[in-house]
């Protein structure tokens, strides 16, 4: 698991069968930024807890799903470093 912060949507009109109803959020996670589906709803400057690998599938919906990274979780709480 990796804490991100969420930057901003990405609005991305063709996609894969599978893939168009999930939306999809910029996250930072130290200086680098990735593609994440988000899985929870949340908004820009939310902190977030994001999975990846075969995890990342199946949060997403399942095992066939193309995703290498999914927000799981909205932090509640967190002091940044």
């Amino acid at each position: 698991m990796k804490i991100c912060q969420v930057e901003k949507p990405l609005v991305a009109t063709n996609r894969i069968p599978g893939l168009e109803h999930r939306h999809l959020q910029v996250v930072r996670d130290g200086s680098s930024k990735a593609v994440a589906v988000d899985a929870v709803g949340c908004t820009p400057g939310d902190w977030v807890i994001c999975v990846g690998s075969s995890a990342a599938r199946e949060a997403a919906g399942h095992k066939e799903y193309p995703s290498d990274l999914t927000i799981v979780g909205i932090i509640d709480h967190w002091k940044e470093d």
